[in-house]
């Protein structure tokens, strides 16, 4: 079934494309959420006085520039990187930078838009924002990727605080590249302002379990999904897209909730273990080697690799997209759907194309969107700012604690939300009425700002 918009949101999304040409990415971000609004605005006519939608389609502040860098033989290279300020009705903007030669203004305002709901879902008080650069640091030195983060901060900085704007990483953006930028952030402000970065390493201000906490929030949002079909994880046959940190702890925390996982990949190919993939192997592999995700097969002989092969063939019963956008298309999700997948949840922002959501809502599935079932990064991140504030460390039983109850009050949120809109069941709907009511009070309340 293809949904429409609304007739009162179909000229807001019209003017939304005439303002932004050219960004296929946003405009997609800002459909799927659009498509669930006409209810909202016949329950709460404010919104459409106010012109909540409008205001909320639009960044308040969107900031591009340079980035002059010299390479290890000294020639000079010029990259260009963003940070999108989108909303910060509920806290300061919060949201990762991202380092990939895809980046351009219009990924980094789906992702700063898709941040907005999901920070709101995670009931912490923290407003949505994303940056990046069409940097590339695959091949580079340590010198060469601490000379870009330098180059880049000393621009940033300006618009960054612990009350302004909060960057954590991304793809491309680990635990080092986030250590070189607030090292030229404390160098060019004077101050050790912790607070104005998360994803920190744990010496100097980081918080446990934030790398877990992507892939572990996804499968526990999963099983939340299933248990309110009166199902369970354990004994399930399951595929992870991706083999970085999301993939890796969703196939960690699948496990140890009884799941089998037998199917992972990377941008090269897919590999398929049947009796169960090796977690240690593929970390081995991935996090120690830094190799592809053909050398599982090599080592393992009952696994087998096919080049340029997607997880969405393997027949399974739960699958999570945790690469990146628009991974998962109509194709795929016909599939998935053909060979008895009940549950999809999403680890990576915005992975199902709007014709792949299209097939999971119609065929039942219970499908998770990205700001629902990836909120718990941002929300770890948000722990970890609070850590920060108090000069405090806490431990990793605790920190995942709070994480589990977040991502279940996320999806009992998002699921008696839909129940109340008239669509139970149906996450998507949940996600964006629940993500938007939050901040659109906040935004009636604040007046025109």
């Amino acid at each position: 079934m293809v949904r429409t918009l609304d007739d009162t949101l179909e000229p807001i999304f019209q003017d939304v494309l005439h303002r932004n040409p050219g960004e296929a990415e946003f405009h997609q971000a800002v459909r799927e959420v659009l498509e669930s609004l006409g209810p909202v605005l016949v329950k709460h006519p404010e919104f459409a006085e106010h012109k909540i939608i409008q205001r909320i389609c639009e960044p308040e502040r969107q900031i591009i520039f340079r980035v002059p860098w010299q390479d290890d033989k000294g020639e000079t290279h010029i990259n260009r990187a963003f940070r999108v300020q989108f909303n910060s009705a509920l806290g300061p903007y919060k949201g990762g930078m991202r380092f990939h030669p895809s980046v351009y203004l219009g990924i980094v305002k789906f992702l700063g838009f898709e941040q907005v709901f999901k920070n709101a879902l995670t009931g912490l008080p923290i407003g949505g924002g994303k940056g990046g650069s069409d940097f590339n640091p695959k091949g580079r030195s340590d010198a060469e990727v601490m000379r870009f983060c330098q180059s880049l901060m000393t621009e940033m900085y300006r618009h960054l605080g612990e009350y302004t704007d909060v960057p954590a990483g991304d793809i491309g953006v680990g635990q080092r590249e986030v250590g070189y930028l607030f090292g030229q952030y404390k160098r060019m402000t004077n101050r050790y302002e912790s607070g104005v970065f998360t994803g920190k390493g744990l010496d100097w201000g980081g918080s446990r379990a934030r790398k877990e906490a992507t892939g572990f929030g996804a499968v526990y949002f999963v099983r939340e999904m299933l248990r309110a079909r009166n199902m369970d994880l354990e004994g399930k046959t399951c595929v992870v897209s991706g083999a970085g940190d999301v993939a890796i702890h969703a196939i960690e925390k699948l496990q140890a909730l009884g799941a089998r996982v037998i199917a992972c990949s990377d941008s090269g190919g897919m590999i398929v273990d049947e009796h169960g993939l090796e977690l240690d192997r593929i970390r081995r592999i991935k996090e120690v080697e830094r190799r592809r995700i053909h050398v599982y097969a090599e080592e393992q002989s009952r696994a087998r690799y096919i080049k340029g092969g997607t997880v969405w063939t393997v027949p399974c019963e739960v699958a999570l997209p945790c690469a990146t956008q628009n991974e998962l298309n109509g194709e795929d999700a016909r599939r998935l759907v053909e060979n008895g997948c009940i549950a999809v949840a999403e680890g990576a922002n915005m992975p199902t194309t709007p014709e792949g959501i299209r097939l999971f809502r119609d065929a039942g599935i219970a499908y998770g969107p990205g700001k629902a079932a990836n909120a718990g990064g941002v929300a770890t991140s948000a722990l970890e700012m609070q850590q920060n504030a108090s000069r405090d460390s806490w431990t990793f039983q605790y920190t995942e604690q709070r994480l589990e109850e977040i991502i279940c009050n996320i999806h009992r949120n998002c699921h008696d939300t839909a129940v109340e809109f008239g669509a139970p069941g149906d996450y998507v709907t949940g996600a964006n009425i629940a993500g938007f009511l939050k901040v659109g009070h906040a935004m009636v309340a604040l007046g025109l700002i």
